[in-house]
């Protein structure tokens, strides 16, 4: 098969993950433990939250990228964000102080950019989807849309937040941005490591003793635009231990909140002004009858929110903050992860 996909009706339930495309909803579900019985299943897990599991009766494979004719975007000057360039570095030095009293030691702040979407019945999430394999390739990039659950997500995220080949489990949690490798501070690498260690304890609370190990560390990923530093982490799910304890035991995401992650998530809802949703959430596959799965990280993630007043694109990005943080630095890191993206969201825009 070559070229793109002919567009499916955008009003009609499917998924487009790892690789397939899943049509034919089966079932819809918030409880995790149907991840554990049998069918192929879209996962949506809202960082506040809120669990969308999608079961497909119709999987096939997907190797070309989904169709872009059906995406009209927002006006490229039409954004705005939760936090502007004061809230945010007033919201940085804020986390600075809570770790200079030892209350953490790295806290993710985040902020929520936003923009009308001049057409809504324009707006097939999966042709951003398209665009977005077309501008910004990424190893987990998706769709899920399920318009009667108000689900509409585009993600071309980088990072891996859970991969389960039977009762072997994996993360690669991302920390540390650059434009490029010469950027990477001492401040990367250590954030690195103290968020490894937070997946390891996650991960050590779930797999039996013993097994959880690191493959790899603070590993440099190329990605359109910037670099990361990458790292990997490793175990074996104990007897009985299902998804319901496995995202008990991990979620949210290390990466995407702080260390400690109790203390980061309270000092988070306190200085974010808006909720995250899928952003910073779990996106991704699962497959019950063959025992694998593979979830990512909502980063790079834009989603669609409606009502009757029209329709909303979103989209998140944020920085790792630690003592050593300069504030207008982090704000610029918040920045380099957005444009690209955004950009590419805003191209069909109306002039």
């Amino acid at each position: 098969m070559s070229g793109r996909t002919t567009p499916l009706s955008p009003a009609q339930p499917m998924a487009r993950l790892g690789g397939r495309l899943a049509t034919g909803l089966r079932e819809v579900s918030s409880d995790p433990a149907v991840l554990d019985t049998e069918g192929f299943w879209a996962v949506a897990y809202d960082f506040e939250g809120r669990l969308t599991c999608a079961r497909f009766d119709e999987v096939r494979p997907d190797p070309a990228p989904p169709a872009t004719a059906g995406w009209l975007g927002p006006r490229a000057d039409s954004w705005h964000s939760s936090l502007d360039r004061d809230g945010y570095l007033a919201g940085v030095r804020a986390v600075r102080e809570h770790i200079a009293r030892g209350e953490v030691y790295q806290a993710n702040l985040c902020r929520v950019l936003s923009a009308p979407l001049p057409d809504p019945d324009r707006s097939d999430i999966d042709a951003l989807t398209g665009l977005l394999a077309l501008g910004n390739p990424a190893p987990y990039a998706g769709t899920i849309r399920l318009p009667e659950q108000g689900v509409e997500i585009a993600t071309a995220s980088p990072e891996l937040y859970l991969r389960r080949d039977g009762r072997t489990v994996l993360s690669g949690p991302i920390k540390g941005t650059g434009r490029t490798e010469d950027d990477l501070l001492e401040k990367d690498h250590a954030e690195n490591v103290m968020i490894v260690d937070l997946v390891r304890n996650d991960l050590g609370r779930v797999c039996g003793t013993g097994t959880v190990t690191v493959p790899d560390l603070c590993v440099v990923e190329k990605h359109p635009g910037l670099v990361h530093l990458v790292s990997t982490v490793q175990g074996t799910l104990r007897d009985g231990a299902g998804w319901p304890e496995l995202f008990a035991a991990t979620f949210p995401p290390g990466s995407v909140t702080g260390a400690p992650k109790s203390s980061a998530l309270r000092i988070i809802e306190a200085l974010e002004t808006a909720p995250r949703g899928p952003y910073c959430g779990a996106i991704g596959w699962v497959d019950a009858d063959r025992g694998e799965a593979e979830l990512a990280v909502g980063i790079r993630t834009f989603w669609i929110e409606r009502d009757a007043a029209g329709a909303t694109l979103r989209f998140g990005t944020g920085a790792g903050i630690t003592w050593g943080s300069d504030p207008a630095r982090e704000w610029d890191e918040t920045e380099l992860k957005a444009a690209r993206l955004v950009a590419i969201a805003s191209g069909n825009s109306p002039h």
